[in-house]
């Protein structure tokens, strides 16, 4: 099952960058998208985490387990039920505990913008968005008009004093009417951050990122080939039972696009990554004794396709497509102190989704405009076989592997997505929107193929262990949403309510006492004097999530602004009464803007409630409610040099966000098990000079 890796050259620069966005992005609703689009180069605070930025979108959240391992969520739901996709092309993570996160490996001194997709996705934009669908967008150069090549390009530089953090990026362009190249780079790097009563350990990152581009333009017809090398170095998951060690590995592209505007638009590409990786318990924490000392090295190949047509009309657009995506993951571990120890945690789980889908975008007058979709995805799944040290050793996981290996572990699911979409002028200002979809989410490898109790979930980061299901069926979601959209002289406001009832949600559940996986843990409890609860398995059970959110935006006069989000939602199981896992609590931005002529400057107060209604059966623990202030500003010194500063969490408040994970390295500061706290004040600076 194996694929044959092919690695493509390196490119050369230097670089940096700044981001976490600071300011309300207005609605985008184009002729086939109802999106939140995130200006990354307008943004001013410096985060190393791109995922940060989706705090500024309604709906969106973080899911936080290290300063650069920062997962989606998104009106509950998180990690693989959101298609995250980089210029439309996806990727599977490296880490069977998602330390790298797809979102990740976007780099966001060369983001163009995040483009979130506000409520139900439309079935062309991805294969598997059953919670949403988020783009990272890239800036490539544009062309010229003329043969003469002009070169252009960014330099940005950034500060924070909270983990004497900074980020240095480079990007160049040399483009004419036909031809266009790109290199980057991009580097940054931090210490363990501080809170208000000691550090966080570890919360220490590095990372470089090397890119370049190449675009080719003839009439209506653009080819454009892109290749990058990310290089991250040790770095602190203090929220996981290990740390990375490394990551490394290739991501390229190839994308043929014909554009006849208004008329016919084709998008063919070929897309693919290679990523390995390492994490470990001993290199950044205070290491266990010698006997559980644990490295893991796990390797991800993808690869995928898209083929995109789009037929333009007088009363709208037909879009069809062909889309695949292949991704296969290997995981062992070892104890460096034992070599006779070993465990194949993963080996050669593939997952392949393969989809067809037709969408129809019609105007049905001056008032009414509708959005209707339909895509079936076949996705198959398979897994070789398992071994490890402790199932020669322990019958209860020499049972758990034989029933794993004498399993039949291919499986496939056959899944059809319906969206339909609608949108109401009622007047200049104002338009109403319903939408109502059927949407599926087959199991990830980690739920189908973990076949040993660990904790290779993904990011759950609840510290329970878990076993696989190899016949777990397909998440099901049927969902509601309404809502208005209001664009006056002074005042926009955007909200949304829905409604979404899952069948299937696979969720983990307790297993009966003589499961050999339950036998297994209170076998090692016995051995090591440790008290570890018994293991879950991943389960289908039934659920529902619900809420409301809004954006909006208050203008005063041409200097001074009000801007704002309001998030509420709720996670509930149907088939019990307990709580979804890890849902954000409700939460509002409220944002003062000031701009005159060259200047700019923003106080910001975030406001989270308190999470009482937190899921027994994952021990989750409840959090407090809290509230920080945030200041920033810029001044555009001339048209091609900018200055920004500002601070964050002005007033040093001690928080923990629920979202922030639980403590799982030693630390005199916080105790394991406990929340993590948030960071204290941080002083922030970026230079950034266009040329």
């Amino acid at each position: 099952m194996r694929r044959n890796r092919s690695y493509v050259g390196m490119a050369i620069a230097i670089t940096a960058l700044p981001l976490h966005a600071d300011h309300i992005e207005e609605l985008v609703v184009s002729a086939r998208h109802d999106t939140r689009t995130i200006e990354v180069s307008d943004t001013i605070t410096v985060s190393a985490d791109v995922a940060q930025l989706l705090k500024q979108a309604p709906g969106a959240n973080v899911n936080s387990n290290g300063p650069i391992t920062g997962i989606p969520q998104y009106r509950g739901m998180y990690g693989p039920r959101i298609a995250t996709s980089l210029d439309g092309n996806q990727l599977a993570p490296a880490g069977p505990n998602w330390m790298d996160p797809p979102i990740s490996y976007a780099v966001s001194a060369q983001l163009e913008s995040l483009e979130i997709y506000r409520g139900i996705a439309p079935v062309s934009v991805a294969q598997e968005s059953i919670g949403g669908a988020i783009d990272a967008r890239t800036r490539h150069g544009e062309f010229t008009g003329g043969s003469q090549f002009q070169v252009a390009g960014r330099v940005t530089g950034s500060a924070q004093s909270v983990n004497n953090g900074y980020q240095l990026d480079t990007d160049v362009y040399a483009s004419n009417y036909r031809h266009r190249f790109k290199l980057a780079a991009m580097a940054q790097a931090g210490d363990d951050a501080e809170f208000p009563g000691g550090e966080i350990l570890p919360s220490e990152y590095e990372r470089q990122r090397y890119d370049l581009g190449y675009g080719y333009r003839a009439g209506d017809h653009t080819l454009q080939f892109n290749y990058g090398y990310n290089d991250t170095g040790e770095t602190g998951t203090p929220a996981l039972p290990m740390d990375i060690d490394y990551f490394e590995g290739d991501l390229y592209d190839f994308t043929y696009r014909f554009d006849r505007a208004g008329e016919l638009e084709v998008v063919a590409s070929v897309y693919g990554s290679n990523l390995d990786h390492g994490m470990t318990n001993y290199h950044l924490r205070q290491a266990p004794g010698p006997a559980n000392w644990r490295q893991n090295i796990a390797t991800s190949d993808n690869l995928g396709f898209n083929l995109h047509t789009t037929q333009y009309d007088e009363q709208g657009a037909w879009t069809f497509g062909f889309d695949g995506f292949l991704a296969e993951h290997d995981s062992n571990i070892d104890n460096p102190k034992n070599p006779s120890f070993f465990v194949v945690n993963f080996n050669a789980a593939e997952r392949e989704v393969l989809g067809v889908f037709l969408e129809r975008d019609h105007d049905f007058g001056e008032r009414w405009r509708g959005e209707f979709g339909v895509r079936y995805n076949r996705v198959t799944a398979d897994a070789g076989k398992v071994d490890g040290t402790p199932a020669m050793m322990m019958p209860p996981a020499q049972a758990l592997r034989d029933a794993f290996n004498s399993a039949d572990r291919e499986q496939r699911d056959h899944n059809i997505d319906l969206v339909a979409r609608g949108w109401y002028r009622a007047s200049e200002h104002t338009s109403w929107y319903a939408g109502i979809a059927r949407k599926h989410r087959s199991p990830s490898y980690q739920e189908r193929y973990l076949w040993l109790p660990l904790e290779a979930t993904a990011g759950l980061a609840d510290g329970q262990l878990y076993i696989g299901d190899i016949r777990l069926q397909p998440e099901v979601s049927h969902l509601v949403e309404f809502g208005l959209d209001y664009g006056g002289d002074r005042l926009t406001l955007s909200p949304r309510l829905y409604y979404s009832s899952v069948d299937d949600y696979i969720q983990g559940t307790p297993l009966d006492p003589m499961h050999p996986a339950t036998m297994m843990v209170r076998g090692m409890n016995n051995m090591n004097g440790t008290a570890r609860p018994d293991p879950l398995q991943f389960t289908n059970v039934d659920a529902k999530l619900y809420g409301f959110d809004m954006d909006w935006a208050w203008r005063f006069n041409e200097n001074w602004s009000l801007s704002g989000i309001v998030n509420y939602v709720r996670g509930e199981r149907r088939d019990v009464e307990d709580d979804l896992y890890r849902i954000a609590p409700p939460n509002t931005t409220i944002r003062l803007n000031y701009a005159v002529g060259h200047w700019r400057a923003g106080f910001e107060n975030v406001l989270y409630a308190r999470q009482d209604q937190v899921s027994a059966t994952n021990r989750e623990q409840e959090t407090a409610g809290y509230g920080i202030v945030n200041l920033d500003g810029s001044w555009q010194v001339t048209p091609r040099l900018q200055l920004a500063a500002g601070v964050s969490n002005l007033f040093d408040k001690a928080y923990a966000s629920h979202l922030g994970g639980y403590n799982r390295a030693a630390n005199p500061d916080i105790r394991i098990g406990d929340r993590l706290p948030g960071y204290g004040t941080s002083l922030f600076a970026r230079v950034m000079y266009e040329f």
